[in-house]
């Protein structure tokens, strides 16, 4: 009954889809080309005979099975891979890298006559299925077909377990058809188990694994113009966090000359609406996609472009960390960890709470409540001025022996 209710409602949204692509395009959140592939009009072929599929919804999912992706390239066994998603941002994520064999497409609605046809079309051999993302109709076929799957970094918040759970008979359904899981917290083998899942390995979170093929250079220009800076990062921001920031540079601008903010948004489309209220505010602004020279005296760096993060995290030893100022449940604090960076984030972290826990533990991070313990925190970092380098090689370490693991389990199931 619940299928059939599902298979309505996901119905429905197919029907309406037009509208909501075209409002997603107008809002440069959707490629105009590439949308077609959401119907299954694909852009990329299936080239050889054993395909491996990975499916993350959005940037940090497809980030962290990179350096994966890069090694199981290597593996001649495999002839091709598919990675999937749903956003904009996280396919140009793909086109940093020169993959050799692996090709991205845009996930499809999950209607059951688009799942089918997506399999019919690209037969994997393996399904991997990235963090929480599950979709029944996509899932039900897989199991039909009798093609493996595997849940990878599998994290299920207790809000995620609470909806799923009043669903039933239908969850357990969905969640059985999984033939292994490898999960990033001891609190998804609890959930998992409750839905009737079996095959249940901890291997550690896949975030802890360095991307190290990334050009990680600024121009020679910007590396000198911040290196006189007194400067701190707000990274990976959502609404209403730019406006604490703009908060904190007002008062540390104040007992610092020649201070700066570097901002980054989560969603670079947010970026001229941004630029609108910092502009408002009487801050002098300069965006990073802007080709003209950086003046002196400015205010806030804003940066409004994708993938070029971690380049400032190798410059910038302050970072706060955002979606934790707000009820959002944090950003991934791993990037900033791995280069050293001293780390401020707010209360609302649910969705990376161990990730927190560990850099709290070993003195990377630090919990801070609002603007005013923020700005505290920043003024007792920029007096003391060392990095957290002695962590880099230890979170190093971990992300290597997280990849090996990983990489054995999939080849494991292939082998089969």
């Amino acid at each position: 009954m619940l299928l059939f209710v599902y298979r309505l409602i996901i119905n429905f949204v197919f029907l309406i889809s037009p509208i909501i692509i075209l409002i997603r395009i107008l809002k440069k959140k959707e490629d105009k080309l590439r949308f077609k592939e959401k119907f299954c009009l694909y852009s990329k072929k299936k080239i050889k005979k054993n395909l491996i599929w990975f499916h993350g919804a959005s940037v940090g999912e497809i980030s962290s099975i990179i350096p994966l992706v890069l090694k199981l390239e290597k593996n001649t066994e495999i002839d091709q891979i598919l990675i999937t998603s749903s956003t904009l941002s996280s396919s140009n994520i793909f086109k940093q890298f020169k993959f050799k064999k692996t090709v991205h497409q845009f996930f499809p609605i999950d209607t059951n006559q688009l799942s089918k046809k997506f399999l019919n079309h690209w037969k994997p051999s393996l399904a991997i299925f990235i963090d929480s993302e599950i979709w029944p109709n996509m899932i039900l076929n897989l199991k039909k077909k009798s093609i493996p799957i595997l849940l990878l970094n599998a994290r299920i918040t207790k809000k995620s377990f609470n909806r799923w759970k009043v669903l039933g008979k239908f969850s357990r359904e969905i969640f059985q058809c999984v033939n292994k899981s490898l999960v990033s917290n001891q609190e998804t083998i609890k959930y998992l188990k409750y839905f009737g899942v079996k095959n249940i390995k901890s291997i550690g979170n896949l975030k802890f694994i360095q991307n190290r093929h990334k050009n990680l250079s600024l121009p020679k220009n910007l590396r000198k113009f911040i290196s006189k800076k007194v400067v701190w990062c707000a990274s990976s921001t959502h609404n209403g966090e730019e406006l604490i920031s703009m908060k904190v540079h007002r008062d540390l601008n104040k007992k610092y000359k020649n201070f700066l903010s570097i901002i980054i948004p989560r969603h670079i489309n947010r970026s001229k609406e941004l630029l609108e209220i910092f502009n408002q505010k009487s801050l002098k602004v300069h965006c990073h996609s802007w080709k003209s020279k950086i003046p002196k005296k400015i205010d806030i760096y804003l940066v409004d472009t994708y993938g070029e993060t971690e380049k400032f995290f190798n410059l910038i030893k302050i970072v706060f960390v955002g979606g934790s100022l707000v009820n959002h449940g944090g950003q991934n604090p791993l990037e900033p960890a791995r280069h050293g960076c001293n780390i401020l984030y707010g209360p609302h972290v649910n969705n990376f709470k161990n990730i927190y826990n560990y850099l709290d533990k070993i003195k990377v991070s630090k919990k801070i409540q609002d603007n005013k313990s923020l700005c505290k925190n920043i003024e007792s970092l920029i007096r003391n001025k060392s990095k957290t380098k002695s962590f880099v090689k230890r979170i190093k370490n971990l992300g290597d022996k997280f990849l090996i693991t990983t990489i054995k389990e999939i080849e494991s199931i292939l082998v089969k």
